[in-house]
């Protein structure tokens, strides 16, 4: 046997149909799509089209912004919720879990919500200032599990302004002159009623819009000689 000799197995090939070559090719007029239609044009469809309804890609919302990937989830609970221990008593984590006020594997965080009546020794992953300022008012005491989360310079900032009281307002009374010095005089709004301001006296040899004349401004002005 030859290279030659090897042929396919009778019905393996089959020959292409031939399609759109007239109405004596054997396929008719339309070559098998039938009349008008879509299925009878040949551009058929973009990407994505779905017959008319409105496709996935504009189904799907978009919103502006991003998820944190490196987003802290914590299990919360409020101060509120630790007057069920008894006083003098210490809370962690394990406690909480057990009594059914966070879930368990995850790290938990006290918020300041409510009040609380007894002294605590309370143990979390974190607390916020108020939650803090509870226990603490009360003689507990506050242990943070674990590293304590960095923030960054400008976060830092803003809570730290947030935590210092606000400065006393300062007297509305403006503060009085040094010696030496003249005190700033408003300016005048020049509505009607109001006084004008007081004109400067013209220098020597010179006319003002209200210069003196008379007597007085000639013993004023210095003669030229002659």
């Amino acid at each position: 046997m030859q290279l030659h000799d090897l042929k396919p197995a009778a019905g393996a090939h089959r020959k292409a149909r031939r399609i759109g070559r007239g109405t004596g090719s054997g396929r008719g007029k339309t070559s098998g799509r039938g009349q008008k239609g879509q299925n009878a044009r040949s551009e058929g469809f973009r990407l994505g089209f779905e017959g008319g309804q409105m496709p996935l890609s504009q189904r799907i919302p978009k919103l502006p912004g991003f998820k944190n990937p490196f987003k802290k989830v914590y299990s919360v609970v409020n101060v509120s919720k630790l007057s069920r221990f008894p006083d003098g008593s210490k809370v962690d984590a394990a406690s909480l879990a057990e009594a059914g006020l966070v879930r368990a594997g995850l790290d938990v965080k006290v918020l300041g919500t409510g009040s609380l009546d007894r002294k605590l020794t309370v143990e979390a992953h974190a607390f916020s200032s108020s939650a803090r300022a509870a226990i603490e008012s009360r003689g507990g005491t506050v242990n943070v599990i674990g590293v304590p989360r960095k923030i960054g310079p400008r976060r830092l900032a803003a809570k730290t302004a947030k935590r210092t009281p606000v400065a006393e307002e300062l007297d509305a009374s403006p503060a009085s002159p040094q010696s030496g010095e003249v005190a700033p005089t408003a300016k005048r709004s020049g509505r009607v009623g109001d006084e004008p301001e007081p004109l400067a006296s013209p220098r020597s040899g010179e006319v003002g819009p209200k210069a003196r004349v008379g007597p007085e401004a000639e013993k004023s002005t210095p003669t030229k000689e002659s």
